[in-house]
């Protein structure tokens, strides 16, 4: 029992999530809000999925990549939610050290994923729309090929350092996460020993993935509405900027969360407001992608209308 006790001052086993009230009746109602938005993001994606695949005239590099996106909202959705669902009902609201690490993970490396997707989906509008007579020839199968796999190969990379910096800090016999997952900031928080570095080294990585992927974005859409400007009819002008608007929709939604979140120190940020700005890209952007996508989408509802007939 003495050997317990010193393990359990240097070393923590497992941490407990505070999640969001401890009112049973509001953990309830919260529970079901975030069941039933789960279980449309799941759906809705899974739809995406199905009919981009089904459809061969949504064979383009454009909607494959909308593809990619929909899987990896799955994913990312995934990685947080149903636990979060569990905490909700249960008692201890226990998480080991290691699945802590992993859904640190799994979260940094999907949401780095969803960046990079985005700045190549922006790339892929600026050809579309810019390069009209070349984009066949440049948006070949093998580059949305590599565009695609680089995506995620990079994500799951970037996944790495940060996760690696904060499982090497010491946390002592203080286990309590005051947020419903195992996110950076709170972590560091808790963390007994100096995370200097690991503060530094996470701003600085956070820092260079979304401005590299927000520059990317910003110059793709500053060259479309230049060549969009040039239409000389105003029909011509809203059918091209209607390619583009669901996907500007999503980048915007995604980055201002993002950035709030992880591009300014955010201690002076109250637990309830850093929580209410995770839940939104955590549970609600995920089911944001495919209501943005099918609703504004012609060639998308067209598609789907065509295989409900079918079946």
């Amino acid at each position: 029992s003495s050997f317990q006790e010193m393990t359990n001052v240097t070393a923590v086993l497992e941490f407990r999530l505070l999640g969001f009230s401890s009112n049973p009746h509001s953990q309830i109602l919260l529970f079901t809000v975030f069941l039933v938005i789960y279980i449309l993001t799941i759906l809705g994606n899974i739809i995406i999925i199905s009919v981009v695949t089904l459809e061969p005239q949504l064979h383009a590099p454009m909607y494959k990549f909308l593809k990619n996106l929909s899987f990896l909202e799955v994913c990312y959705t995934t990685t947080i939610v149903p636990k979060m669902l569990a905490d909700l009902l249960g008692k201890r609201k226990s998480i080991s050290f290691s699945g802590c690490m992993a859904q640190l993970y799994f979260f940094i490396s999907l949401g780095a994923t969803e960046c990079y997707l985005l700045s190549v989906m922006a790339y892929d509008r600026f050809l579309a729309i810019c390069e009209p007579l070349h984009y066949v020839v440049t948006m070949t199968p093998e580059s949305y090929t590599r565009l695609a796999v680089g995506s995620w190969v990079t994500g799951v990379i970037t996944g790495f350092l940060p996760c690696l910096m904060v499982s090497r800090l010491s946390f002592c016999s203080y286990n309590l996460i005051d947020h419903f997952f195992c996110d950076i900031l709170p972590l560091l928080k808790l963390s007994c020993s100096d995370t200097t570095l690991a503060e530094t080294v996470i701003f600085i990585l956070s820092l260079l993935v979304l401005s590299s992927c927000f520059l990317t974005i910003l110059v793709s859409y500053l060259l479309i509405v230049q060549s969009i400007l040039k239409i000389p009819s105003a029909s011509g002008k809203r059918i091209t900027f209607s390619t583009c608007s669901s996907h500007l929709m999503v980048v915007t939604i995604y980055y201002s969360t993002m950035i709030s979140m992880y591009v300014r120190p955010t201690y002076n940020l109250s637990s309830d407001l850093s929580k209410a700005v995770s839940v939104l890209y955590t549970v609600v952007t995920p089911l944001l992608n495919p209501v943005i996508y099918s609703f504004r989408n012609k060639a998308f509802k067209k598609a789907l209308g065509k295989i409900v007939l079918r079946q």
